[in-house]
């Protein structure tokens, strides 16, 4: 569990051919793909729904980063959220999320992201966006950025959990 062996993806050289700040984002949605992997996929069901101290489980963070990328780019993307993931947002604390299911909803929605990145790299960054119900304004680049950030802020959460639920169980 955990200790990395190759540098961050930023630190790999990769993506050159991506303007810096997606670029950047999209190497914050690999290292939270490496770092959940590495930290939290050994993890039970249990563990994963585990609550210590009563603070949000591993699965909620997991399955917040995965549901909020997808919102924040739809945002990004111009759009405004739909019924699907509304509902989806007001069940991101339920308890009982096996492992496979949550590690599934993960990859599969981080990969989307990396390919719904790709698809705005010509978007000028200053380009104005809204978010949320009352319409704030910010920018495809604020947008971008706060994708990146979010995420990472979550993964910390989660491997802190993790790391946490796996010293209460030995």
């Amino acid at each position: 569990m955990g200790e990395r062996e190759i540098p961050e993806p930023w630190l790999r050289g990769t993506l050159t051919e991506v303007p810096a700040v997606f670029r950047g984002v999209l190497h914050a949605l690999e290292l939270a793909k490496e770092d959940i992997a590495s930290w939290c996929g050994d993890l039970t069901d249990a563990q994963l729904n585990s609550r210590p101290a009563g603070i949000a489980p591993v699965a909620f963070h997991v399955r917040h980063i995965a549901r909020s990328v997808d919102r924040l780019l739809t945002y990004a993307e111009g759009r405004r959220l739909d019924k699907k993931q509304i509902a989806a947002l007001k069940t991101e604390l339920d308890p009982g999320v096996t492992r496979g299911k949550l590690f599934l909803e993960f990859t599969e929605s981080l990969d989307r992201g990396a390919a719904r990145i790709h698809a705005l790299i010509q978007a000028p960054l200053e380009e104005p966006r809204r978010v949320g119900k009352l319409e704030l304004p910010t920018t495809l680049g604020g947008l971008l950025v706060h994708v990146a950030d979010h995420t990472q802020r979550h993964v910390g959460q989660a491997v802190t959990t993790a790391k946490i639920v796996v010293a209460q169980s030995g």
